[in-house]
């Protein structure tokens, strides 16, 4: 897998473990802290992997958990 592939992956991940469907009653365990979910999601931009609005929204997304 490539580096961007697997940055996307986390990505994803983050923001699917961040959002929470109505209604739903399964729980995400958080098991990365707050600072490595930034520090991903910086890596993942810098290496154009997401949009500055993709990284924006997600940033806020992780602060304010």
């Amino acid at each position: 897998m490539s580096n961007k592939t697997v940055l996307a992956a986390i990505v994803v991940t983050l923001s699917l473990g961040l959002t929470a469907c109505g209604g739903s009653t399964t729980t995400v365990k958080q098991t990365e802290t707050q600072g490595q979910q930034l520090l991903d999601l910086q890596e993942a931009y810098d290496k154009g992997v997401i949009t500055e609005k993709e990284y924006n929204a997600t940033k806020k997304k992780i602060l304010k958990s």
